[in-house]
């Protein structure tokens, strides 16, 4: 819980301080740039987990449960990041949803 009053202290100073976008500071327009392609990159993590139930046919290990609530409870964090317009938020939850769900459709077809 700590965490999420961090983040919803840090969005009430950046919106009494109203920073440009894109950021002066070649650092944190970097960083902003970085996170996009971090929100793409960190769902295909779970790469080797779909590749081991849909082409290996082997869903020894995998629990279904846990895929299915990852898949759920990424919904969430979709529609904070579309309230509040983080499109990184927005984009890495909705590809961790197709991903959790295509686990959870090949462990059970399994």
């Amino acid at each position: 819980m700590k965490l999420v009053e961090h983040h919803l202290h840090i969005r009430k100073m950046i919106y009494e301080q109203h920073q440009p976008y894109p950021h002066p500071n070649p650092t944190i327009r970097f960083l902003d740039k970085f996170v996009f392609g971090i929100a793409f990159i960190m769902p295909l993590t779970a790469l080797p987990q779909l590749y081991k139930v849909w082409f290996e046919g082997n869903a020894q290990g995998v629990s279904v449960l846990t895929w299915l609530l990852l898949a759920i409870l990424s919904i969430p964090m979709i529609i904070y990041g579309i309230v509040h317009k983080e499109k990184p938020i927005i984009l890495m939850y909705a590809l961790w949803v197709i991903v959790n769900s295509l686990v959870v459709i090949g462990a059970i077809l399994a």
